[in-house]
Order: structure tokens, then sequence, then C-alpha cells
């Protein structure tokens, strides 16, 4: 027997099973604020499932059904009289004052925050954070010209506050120019703004700088930032800030053409990126790298869910609050037969844009 696959194959599976239970955990975090916020404001709530399609597990308490199902791909909360246009129930969604209803839209959303900005407070506890501290500067670069050193701290970016190095490589991901960057760096607790020239990399096909940073420089290691409880909570909403920043960026990129569709993931395409990760940190750092990834893909999935889910796009939870927001203004609701076919055919639209993204996904793995 080779001892070796068999180890790789219960490594592999055991993988699995933290990807499951990580997708499962933000799942039931954005379903369980609707839930919540349900229960405050006295919706009744008919079903509370976690995970789509056929029902492998369910049980019943009170007027509600608990149900987990076979796709880990979502969730819902059912709501008495959610679609209906008349229902005699007080109970009901669509009997309860309007702002009651909107703070039941958007509570998924927002424990989805929540769960990135506490998750983010574990990481950075363990691990600590990242700063916008130069640890390298490239020989013969845009960056050594302007004449930026190593420990100069980078504040500003084109005028726009930053707090993180991965800002800084996140917005050269998009520049594609050689116009200057001005960059505002603090030196010696001096404040100094310089422009860069970024080059144009013929192998990435990026222009780039030349700068590396974002470590705090202790001998011959680059290592992360400790932080104290306060420092924590104060870094644990910048890396809440940067993950819901990260995905407003990616989205303006996809919907004016600088990212392809080929490059948007589903949740296959994210399990098998959080498969390879967790596999080279165990290599590189041990059970502890892999938990500081696991926790990392955490706090970007769960904020990614609550950015999407408040576009105001039919069958997500904005797509509700948009018309819930007509609501309001115009002191009128609009027919719930009407809405509902707007949502059915978000959904359709939704879930064909799944599949094939799921398929794309699938086609990856054996390329």
């Amino acid at each position: 027997m080779n001892i070796s696959r068999v180890g790789g194959s219960l490594s592999t599976v055991v993988n699995i099973l933290i990807i499951v239970l990580v997708f499962g955990i933000i799942i039931l975090i954005h379903e369980l604020g609707h839930f919540l916020m349900c229960r405050w404001t006295g919706i009744g709530v008919t079903e509370f499932s976690i995970g789509m399609g056929p029902c492998i597990f369910k049980t019943q308490k009170g007027d509600t059904q608990y149900s987990i199902r076979c796709l880990p791909i979502g969730g819902y909360c059912m709501m008495l009289g959610e679609d209906e246009e008349v229902c005699d129930d007080e109970r009901a969604f669509s009997n309860k004052p309007i702002w009651s209803r909107i703070a039941v839209i958007v509570a998924g959303p927002i424990f989805n925050f929540i769960l990135a900005f506490f998750v983010s407070m574990l990481l950075i506890g363990l691990g600590g954070y990242l700063t916008s501290e130069i640890n390298y500067v490239q020989e013969g670069s845009g960056a050594e010209t302007a004449g930026l050193q190593e420990g100069d701290m980078i504040t500003h970016i084109n005028g726009n506050r930053i707090y993180d190095f991965r800002e800084v490589t996140m917005f050269m991901q998009f520049y594609k120019s050689e116009e200057p960057v001005e960059l505002t760096v603090l030196r010696n607790d001096e404040k100094m703004q310089v422009l860069v020239t970024p080059k144009f990399n013929q192998e990435t096909g990026t222009y780039q700088m030349g700068l590396m940073g974002g470590y705090q420089v202790e001998g011959d290691y680059l290592v992360r930032t400790k932080a104290d409880f306060l420092t924590n909570i104060q870094r644990s909403w910048l890396e809440l800030r940067y993950w819901i920043k990260t995905t407003f960026v990616s989205l303006k990129q996809l919907i004016t053409g600088n990212v392809g569709v080929n490059q948007v993931s589903g949740v296959v395409g994210m399990a098998d990126v959080m498969n390879e990760t967790m596999v080279e940190a165990k290599v590189t750092g041990g059970y502890l790298m892999v938990s500081l990834n696991v926790l990392n893909f955490m706090i970007l999935i769960s904020a990614n869910l609550g950015v999407i889910n408040l576009l105001p796009f039919p069958a997500l939870d904005g797509g509700r609050l948009l018309f819930l927001l007509i609501e309001l203004i115009t002191r009128k609701p609009v027919p719930k037969e009407k809405e509902a076919v707007v949502h059915a055919i978000g959904f359709v639209v939704l879930f064909i844009l799944m599949i094939l993204i799921t398929f794309k996904d699938i086609r990856n793995l054996f390329i």
C-alpha cells in the first residue's frame, strides 16, 4: 500500500470537509441574520434552510421547519406572506411596517459583515496585521528613480487613503498607464509626496512601480505586525474595509470589461483555490498557517457575500430592498405579482449563470 497516497487522499478529504464547513458557517450566519430579525420584528418564518435543492434533513419546531439541503451553495429564510398580496395573519411579512421589512432584508448582509469583522479579530490576534510599509525597492524601477526607500510608509495613492500594502498591489493590478502615480509617504514621521512612473513588465503584462511591502522587518525576517486589543479592533475594521473595497473594485473591473468573465470563480473554483492554498500552507508553515489562510478565506467570502447580496439585482436581498425603497418613496407597494415575476426572472438568470460558472470551474480542474 502506498502510504503517501493514503495520507494525501485523507488530507484532501479533510480539506474538503473544512471548505464545506466554511461555506456552511457563512451561509448559516447570513440566513441567521434574516431569521433573528424576523423574530425581533414579529414576522413568521415558515422554513429556515441551509443549502439548496433536495432536503436531506428537516425538523419542525413550532411554525418553522428547519432544513439542511444537499447543495451547499446558498440557503433561505422563507417568511410568512413574503410573496402574497394579501395575508390575514398579522405575522405576515407584507403586513409589517416598511422599516421592519427593510431591517429584515438588510440583516443577512450585515451579519456577513459582522462575521467578517470577528473573524478578522481572530486572524489578527493569531497572526498579526499587514501595514503599508515598503520592504523592498527594485533596482532600476520607477520607485527607485522617485527616491522611495525601504521603511517608507505609504499613506495615500493618488489622494486616496490606504492602510495596507495590498491596496497598493490591487491599485497597480488594474493600472494600465505609464502616467505617474502620486504617492504620499511617511519617512521618519515626515510627510512627503512623490511621483512614481510605472514601467511595463512584458512577462506579467502589467505596469509596476517596483515595490513590495506590508511587513515589519525583524532581523532577516519579514513578519506581520502584532496588535494589542484596541489596535486589533481598529485593524479588524480596516481588514473588513479592505475586502469590501476589493469586492467593489472587482465588480467595477468586471462591468467595465477590464476583467473577463473567465476570471470569475464560483463555489467550485473558490473551493479549489482554498484546497491548493491549504496544501501549500501546510508545507510552508504547518497547521497554524493553514488556520490563518482558512480564516482569511472566511473573511473574503463573507464580505463578498454581504456586498453581492446588497446589489439591486432581482432575487438578491438588494433586489428586494430596491422594491421596498420604491414603496418607501412612492408610499405605495409594488404589486406582489409583478415583483414576483421580476424575482423569478432574476432567479433563473442567476441559476443559469451559476451553472455556467460551475461548469467552467469544473472544466478548469482538468486543464
